[in-house]
């Protein structure tokens, strides 16, 4: 006779689908069995739960915990104090430390001595780091790299939320096309800005109205496809490598929209009445291309466009998916220069604002923030810094090297120091109709001083200096050891340089370094190339 229990656990488990039963492996008695050869225990044959010995008998007994003195060494700045935040270079240093002034201890290991080299800020962060914020920094070297489908045909690469979760605005690709390959004719889901980093490429495209577009491009400039235009990609005899940036930050270069896998997916009776055509057409379909090989361009761009030239004509010039931002000249200020390029030059692009800044040894892109858009990053050449300061006390500095992607969301407030021995030169992509930032030192000068004194407790000399015009790039000194910044008082410190003051300036930094930043170079294992 069944028990009241047994009689409710047989309902229970007949109502229960058998795929939605727990089934628990806790309580199976016994081990595995090890294989033959093996020696030792799987497990201990007493309890080794403590309290069981003392400090005295067990010291010694480990690796130990110290390190002996003549191991390592700290590098100029690391013992100033750590809220005065000092450039460290940890490119020679064969076992850099986590101490920064009084903070910190050394690192017995494990650990992995190159990250630490490239991330100083990381590894000996500056005493006014503070609290937590989301990580900032994407090495696109750390990302996986597909190969086209032809015989090194190129190859590309991508960062979105999965592998940097703060970037929820805009994700990136870095791809290389072989010399004549294609990027397979396509359409995305998101806007697609483009800014090309080195080569060459002839780009095509055809809107809603059957109105054409073809333009050949060079490194430095810039196009645009809204979402849903199909378009071409494809590199002249010189290859091409660009940046794509797409306003969806969980966007993925794999789930692009491609023409041959149109074709596949459609039953080929559907494509040959939507075609007119037999249906053996279609017998000997390719499967998907992706980036492939290619013939070279047979015709020049004239002759391109007239050929495309349908019913509807071509697109209108204040609509055109391109933008030859190489030929725009930059504003130089002292400590650099920087070019701007947003909708109102490039209408199209109606929600892509960019900024691309080349900023000299020891200056600086000044602190600044965006109001109402996250800034996503791309460092094309030098090493940088970064802190990204979010209210009310949270901050976090990041070191950069070219072939990084950086990160900061809408009104956190940031620079970019360049803290090597080259031009550091990056670019800033906005969500915005217009590129804009509140610069702090505008703000606070412009500011009525009885209010920025009563504040900050500053010094009158200090208030005057404050600036009423926006700087960009504030200049500095390669000489990492400095700390005194007053105009005049060291090279190169004339924020008004104006002229052949400025030009000699700027000529005498670039020839004593000798190495003015002309293309895209790749993740190095050092921190200063």
């Amino acid at each position: 006779m069944l028990t009241l229990s047994a009689l409710l656990l047989s309902s229970l488990c007949a109502a229960t689908p058998l795929n939605k039963r727990q089934v628990t492996n806790d309580a199976v008695p016994g081990t595995p069995v090890p294989p033959v050869g093996a020696s030792g225990q799987q497990y201990p044959t007493g309890t080794l739960l403590g309290p069981a010995q003392s400090i005295a008998s067990i010291s010694g007994a480990g690796p130990a915990a110290t390190l002996p003195a003549e191991s390592w060494s700290l590098v100029a700045n690391q013992d100033a104090p750590s809220d005065e935040g000092l450039i460290l270079n940890f490119e020679d240093a064969g076992n850099p430390q986590p101490i920064r002034g009084e903070n910190g201890n050394t690192d017995p290991g494990p650990r992995t001595y190159e990250y630490d080299r490239i991330n100083p800020d990381l590894l000996a962060r500056p005493g006014t780091d503070m609290g937590d914020i989301p990580n900032s920094k994407w090495p696109m070297g750390l990302s996986s790299n597909r190969a086209g489908t032809g015989q090194n045909s190129g190859w590309a690469r991508q960062q979105n939320t999965n592998e940097l979760p703060v970037a929820t605005a805009m994700a990136g690709v870095d791809m290389r096309l072989a010399p004549n390959a294609y990027r397979e004719l396509h359409w995305h889901s998101a806007n697609e800005w483009s800014y090309i980093l080195s080569g060459s490429v002839r780009v095509s495209a055809v809107n809603q109205n059957g109105e054409t577009f073809v333009d050949d491009l060079q490194a430095g400039d810039l196009w645009f496809f809204p979402s849903g235009v199909p378009h071409s990609i494809q590199a002249t005899e010189e290859g091409v490598e660009f940046l794509l940036v797409f306003d969806q930050g969980s966007f993925s270069e794999d789930d692009t929209d491609l023409v041959t896998e149109l074709f596949l997916r459609n039953p080929r009776e559907v494509l040959a009445k939507n075609f007119q055509t037999d249906i053996s057409t279609f017998d000997n379909l390719p499967q998907q291309k992706y980036i492939f090989n290619g013939t070279p361009l047979n015709q020049s761009l004239e002759d391109a466009l007239a050929a495309v030239n349908g019913p509807a004509g071509h697109i209108p010039r204040d609509q055109y998916y391109s933008y030859h931002a190489s030929q725009q000249a930059p504003l130089e200020v002292p400590g650099g220069s920087v070019k701007i390029v947003d909708p109102t030059v490039f209408p199209i692009a109606s929600k892509f604002s960019m900024g691309l800044f080349s900023i000299e040894p020891g200056a600086m892109r000044e602190i600044h923030w965006h109001l109402t858009s996250d800034e996503w990053n791309f460092f094309i050449a030098g090493h940088a810094r970064l802190t990204s300061f979010e209210g009310p006390t949270a901050s976090r500095t990041f070191d950069f090297q070219a072939g990084d992607v950086g990160y900061v969301p809408a009104a956190n407030s940031h620079y970019v120091e360049n803290i090597g021995n080259e031009t550091v030169v990056y670019i800033e992509v906005l969500q915005a109709p217009k590129y804009v930032d509140l610069s702090a030192g505008q703000w606070l000068g412009l500011t009525p001083r009885q209010v920025v004194k009563d504040t900050l407790g500053l010094p009158d000399g200090f208030v005057d200096t404050l600036p009423r015009d926006k700087r960009y790039i504030v200049p500095g000194n390669a000489d990492y050891t400095t700390t005194n910044f007053t105009v005049g008082s060291y090279p190169n410190a004339d924020l008004g340089g104006r002229g052949e003051q400025k030009r000699r300036m700027r000529r005498g930094a670039r020839q004593s370094e000798g190495m003015a930043a002309t293309g895209y170079t790749r993740n190095k294992a050092v921190a200063y190339d």
